[in-house]
């Protein structure tokens, strides 16, 4: 799959994405502040003319994929791991940013999808539901979650096995 831009927001082949803003704390107007761009025809590049009059949007590569090539709408959210209950090593003490690839065209409900919500008294929040009866009246869907990027960290290093082969990492 070829490369494809998409905006990120932040407080194979590679996909550059832009960030508007991070969650917790995002809100509607951000989230909608960003433009998405169509996928590159296969086999070719896409590319990003930040616009120098207007707010600066920052970006990041995700890997190419059918789930990301088919998105008609892309964002991305830099959420921390706690904030999504997405478990990683114990060592870990500190949030971890992941990268949340949220199809905002997707904005209808999903059973067990991760779900980007306009929630009154509580902003913008992600949630996933077992079944619609479980999603507040209230709640306005704004997009759902398509894809969680989760950096390499070294504690996740496999431990040793004794064999040179298998401990070197690649």
């Amino acid at each position: 799959f070829s490369p494809r831009i998409i905006q990120i927001l932040h407080h194979g082949s590679l996909m550059s994405c832009q960030i508007a803003g991070s969650y917790p704390g995002l809100t509607k107007e951000a989230f909608y502040a960003v433009n998405s761009e169509p996928p590159a025809e296969m086999g070719q590049w896409g590319y990003d003319f930040s616009d120098p009059d207007g707010p600066q949007m920052g970006t990041v590569a995700v890997r190419g994929c059918e789930v990301i090539s088919t998105c008609e709408d892309p964002v991305v959210i830099i959420c921390e791991h706690f904030s999504l209950g997405v478990p990683l090593p114990e060592t870990l003490k500190d949030p971890v940013d992941l990268l949340a690839v949220v199809d905002r065209s997707k904005n209808r409900f999903g059973e067990r999808k991760f779900l980007v919500l306009e929630m009154p008294g509580e902003g913008l929040v992600i949630r996933a539901f077992a079944t619609k009866a479980e999603l507040p009246e209230s709640a306005t869907i704004l997009g759902q979650v398509v894809f969680v990027q989760i950096p390499w960290l070294p504690c996740m290093k496999k431990t040793k096995s004794g064999f040179m082969e298998e401990d070197e990492l690649y």
